[in-house]
């Protein structure tokens, strides 16, 4: 057995001996690995690089331009002029051929080296189209990052409100388990301590708290999994969470004008809108700047040789398929299409007056946006708060309603009822704590944070 086979089969049987590493991650752990592992910020960086390079392409646009062309053809027979019926005039004659009709070979280029020297704005104007461009697009990263913050969020107090409601009422579904054995046990000895109707009501809720059970279990394993491709570990990784149950996060410290006003200036979308705005100004007046002519300087040339063709020193004779020359220049150059300049210039104009109803409607609406998730944060603080002592208070009803119970001091349906009240309390509590850490994780997104 060679080496390689050797390794390969010791690596198989250590992945088949030793379990996959588990990985214990926080919320700002979670939230780094994300912003780290989404395709969809990398996407958008990508974007940007694009736009990055536009910029240099534009610029690119004010140096040095090369034009050049060569080809191949053919040239005619030598008629008329000084070789009239093939007759000499004391100068070398020029040969034709060899191809049928007197056609020799030809090799022309044409070449120019350009230097804009002035564009009436054109450049410039485009240059800082194109820059407000690349900030839009940076513009998109801090959007795409500040959504994948918030579903990393959504999907780590997700799993904790689901496994901290699994366990709550998998301990519920003990506790009537419990009185429910008794029931039975009572009714089969035929004590006389519990009717019929007591094992129908927790059977009842028993099967109440089954279904909110099943329904637990499946949001737990399906926010774990979200968590996982948020992270980039992959679906069969082994990942969990370090917090020991759901907690409400602090509430943030400011009022309502503060927000807004935090909003308006660190929002992506205002910066968005202003540099939209420089953009499609300088994009009209680039297109305004298309009815006038690149001022250049250069040098341009050409040459054209036949093999078949002698050059004639002389200067009151061309031949346009045998000769060379060079020359510097200064010249204008008009590319101009009356109609399509103007309607590109009304196109961009229009571009430019939507993107200012656009901005209107920005200002009125993301305050709009930081109000909504602002009130709901306050109002679910309170709700947390008073279900926290409301699920107290069940508890201690259903610890009580079970004592009572096993005193024989306690009908089975108001144990039933306690059992309900207790898990429909702390599971809506668990809910609403959820709620409320998502609506700070809004009201985040809304002020133009992205952690």
């Amino acid at each position: 057995m060679n080496k390689n086979m050797t390794r390969i089969m010791l690596a198989a049987l250590m992945a088949s001996t030793f379990p996959a590493f588990a990985q214990t991650v926080t919320l700002t752990e979670a939230v780094q690995m994300s912003l780290n592992a989404d395709p969809r910020i990398k996407e958008r960086e990508q974007l940007a690089e694009v736009s990055r390079a536009l910029v240099d392409e534009v610029q690119g646009n004010n140096g040095l331009r090369v034009s050049a062309n060569i080809f191949v053809g053919l040239a005619p027979q030598v008629t008329g002029g000084f070789y009239q019926n093939g007759a000499t005039s004391g100068t070398t004659p020029r040969t034709d051929g060899p191809f049928p009709g007197g056609l020799s070979d030809w090799t022309s280029l044409q070449f120019a080296l350009i230097k804009p020297l002035y564009t009436f704005g054109k450049i410039e104007y485009y240059n800082e189209a194109a820059k407000g461009n690349v900030d839009i697009k940076r513009g998109d990263i801090r959007i795409s990052q500040a959504d994948t913050v918030v579903d990393v969020k959504k999907a780590y107090y997700g799993y904790l409100t689901a496994r901290d409601s699994r366990r709550l009422l998998e301990d519920v579904q003990g506790k009537l388990n419990g009185a429910l054995d008794t029931v039975k046990k009572n009714l089969k000895e035929d004590t006389g301590e519990s009717k019929q109707t007591d094992l129908y009501a927790l059977q009842a809720a028993n099967g109440m708290l089954s279904k909110y059970l099943s329904q637990a279990k499946a949001i737990e394993k399906i926010s774990l999994d979200g968590l996982k491709l948020l992270t980039g570990v992959g679906l069969d990784s082994t990942l969990t969470v370090a917090d020991d149950s759901l907690t409400p996060v602090p509430l943030p410290a400011g009022s309502l004008a503060d927000f807004e006003s935090q909003a308006v200036a660190d929002r992506p979308e205002m910066a968005q809108l202003e540099a939209g705005m420089r953009a499609r100004r300088a994009l009209v007046a680039a297109k305004k700047a298309e009815m006038y002519p690149d001022i250049y300087a250069g040098v341009i040339g050409q040459a054209n040789f036949a093999s078949r063709r002698d050059t004639l020193n002389n200067p009151y004779i061309y031949d346009p398929f045998n000769n060379m020359g060079v020359t510097p220049v200064v010249g204008m150059k008009w590319d101009i299409k009356p109609g399509v300049v103007s309607a590109q210039i009304a196109q961009a104009q229009a571009e430019l007056e939507a993107l200012n109803y656009k901005t209107q409607f920005a200002q009125a609406g993301i305050p709009f946006q930081v109000s909504e998730a602002y009130n709901q944060v306050q109002a679910n603080y309170q709700a947390q708060q008073q279900l926290a002592d409301g699920a107290q208070a069940a508890r201690r009803w259903m610890i009580a309603a079970l004592a009572d119970f096993n005193a024989g001091l306690e009908k089975a349906d108001k144990v039933a009822d306690a059992l309900k009240t207790y898990a429909l309390t702390q599971a809506e509590y668990l809910r609403t704590v959820d709620d409320y850490n998502m609506y700070v994780a809004q009201l985040s997104r809304a002020v133009g944070e992205t952690k």
